[in-house]
C-alpha cells in the first residue's frame, strides 16, 4: 500500500505490532569476557561462599586474643603466611606473621596490624618474638567465610544489565559463562547511488555515506546485535538479492533511502509490490515511512536524509529493540526552554537540542540534512503538531539521545 498518512502515535502502535515478536527472547549461556552491558535471563546463585575461606584483613600477626588481653605482650612467632598458602592450625599464645589474604590458621581469632608491634627478629639462631602493643578482641580484621555472600545466595537478579562490577562477582565465585537474553538481531541496508564510503575519492555528485555506519551503531546502542551492514545502488535487482540476505540472517532489517516520490526509490520499488506500506508520517524530520515482511521477517524502511534516518531510528525502533533486549527504557524529560521557539503546525516536530543545566536549547537548523548540526545535541524536543510558538521557560517534553 501507498498512500495515506498517519500520526506519530499511530505508526509507533504500526510499528510495535510488526516487531512484537521480538518480545521474546531465547536463553543463550555467553563467555563472562563478552558478558558485558548484557541482561541476566535467570537469577544467578552463588556457587561458593564468598570468601571461602577465613582471612586476614590487613598484614600482621594472627593471634588468639586472649593472648593479647594485656599489652605490652611478647609472643613468640610461628612463621608467616602469605597470600595462597595452605591451612595451618594455631598453637595458642603465639603469633603468626600473615600477609593481607591469607588464610587464618585454625585456632586463631584475630589479627594485630603490623603498625601495632614490635618485630624482634634475632639473628643469633634463637626464636624470633614480636611485641604487641594494642590488644584486639575475637574477629578484629578477620574477615570471616561467607561473609560477603554465602553459597546458595542470589547473587544477581534476573535482568540485571551486567556492569563491570557485576562481572567482578561474577569471576569472583568462579563463573565462567552466564544465561542472558538473546539480543534482537538486525541488519541495515543503506539505499543510494550517491553514497560511497569514507576512503575513497568523492566525486561530483556523491555523498559520504553515514546512515549506514549511524543506524548500525544505534542499533548496538540499544541492545541489538548487527548482524549485516550493507548498501545497495538505486538498482532494484542488487537491492532485492541484499534484501533477501538480511532478511536470512536477521529478526529485523532496517533501510534508509528509496522511500519518498522521486524516479528512483528502490526500496518502494521493490517492498510495494511484495505488500509494503508506505506512508507518510506527520512528523518532521522523518515524515516518508515504510514497512514491510519480507521471508517473515519485519523491514523498517526510514527516509535517506540523515537526520531524518536517525530521528526515525529514535522515535519508532529504540523502544523496541531496547525492550527486546530487557534494557531498561529511556524516559522522556520535561525541561523548561531556554529561548523561544516558533513550530511549523499540523506536523509533531523534533527539534535537535541539549540540555544545559536545568533547561533545554535548541542547537541545530531544522533541515534534514544537518547531521554535523545533529552532533551537537543530546537530546530531541518533542513539539506538538497544534502547537506553533513556545516561549523561554515554558515546560517541553525532551527525549534524551
Amino acid at each position: 500500500m501507498t498512500g495515506g498518512r498517519r500520526s506519530v502515535e499511530e505508526h509507533v502502535e504500526h510499528v510495535a505490532a510488526l516487531l512484537a515478536p521480538l518480545r521474546t527472547r531465547p536463553t543463550v549461556k555467553v563467555p563472562l569476557a563478552r558478558a558485558l552491558n548484557r541482561v541476566l535471563a535467570e537469577p544467578i546463585l552463588a556457587p561458593i561462599d564468598l570468601p571461602a575461606f577465613r582471612n586476614s584483613q590487613m598484614d600482621g600477626y594472627a593471634v588468639d586474643a586472649a593472648a593479647v588481653a594485656t599489652v605490652p605482650v611478647t609472643l613468640p612467632v610461628r612463621g608467616v603466611l602469605a597470600a595462597g598458602a595452605e591451612m595451618s592450625v594455631h598453637e595458642a599464645g603465639t603469633a603468626r606473621k600473615i600477609m593481607t589474604g591469607a588464610p587464618i590458621p585454625e585456632g586463631a581469632d584475630a589479627v594485630v596490624p603490623v603498625e601495632d608491634t614490635t618485630d624482634n627478629s634475632s639473628t643469633d639462631g634463637q626464636p624470633a618474638t614480636v611485641t604487641v602493643h594494642r590488644s584486639v578482641t575475637a574477629g578484629t580484621y578477620v574477615r570471616e567465610r561467607g561473609s560477603d555472600i554465602a553459597a546458595g545466595a542470589e547473587l544477581l537478579p534476573a535482568g540485571q544489565v551486567l556492569a563491570p562490577r557485576h562481572i567482578a562477582a561474577l569471576a569472583a565465585v568462579g563463573m565462567t559463562e552466564v544465561p542472558v537474553r538473546a539480543l534482537p538481531r538486525v541488519a541495515v541496508i543503506s539505499t543510494g547511488s550517491e553514497l560511497v564510503f569514507g576512503g575513497t575519492d568523492l566525486g561530483p555528485g556523491k555523498i559520504f555515506n553515514s546512515n549506514g555506519p549511524a543506524l548500525a551503531a544505534s542499533a548496538l546502542a540499544n541492545g541489538a546485535e548487527v548482524v549485516s551492514v550493507d548498501h545497495s545502488d538505486d538498482d532494484a535487482e542488487e537491492f532485492a538479492l541484499k534484501l533477501t540476505h538480511a532478511a536470512d540472517v536477521a529478526e529485523v532489517v532496517i533501510t534508509s533511502g528509496g522511500v519518498s516520490k522521486g524516479d528512483f526509490e528502490v526500496v518502494k520499488d521493490v517492498l510495494g509490490p511484495r505488500g509494503g506500506e508506505f506512508v507518510s508520517v506527520a512528523m518532521q524530520p522523518g515524515g516518508p515511512q515504510g514497512t514491510a515482511v519480507v521471508d517473515g521477517i519485519p523491514v523498517l524502511a526510514f527516509p535517506g536524509n540523515p537526520v531524518s534516518a536517525l530521528i526515525s531510528f529514535e522515535v519508532f525502533t529504540r523502544p523496541l529493540l531496547r525492550t527486546a533486549a530487557g534494557l531498561p527504557a529511556i524516559e522522556p524529560l520535561t525541561l523548561p526552554l531556554t529561548a523561544d521557539l516558533t513550530s511549523v503546525a499540523g506536523k509533531r516536530q523534533f527539534f535537535r537540542a541539549r540540555r544545559d543545566g536545568d533547561g533545554v536549547t535548541v542547537v541545530s537548523g531544522p533541515g534534514s540534512h544537518l547531521i554535523a548540526g545533529m552532533s551537537g545535541a543530546d537530546a530531541l524536543l518533542d513539539v506538538a503538531a497544534d502547537t506553533t510558538s513556545l516561549r523561554a521557560g515554558d515546560l517541553v517534553k525532551v527525549l534524551p539521545l
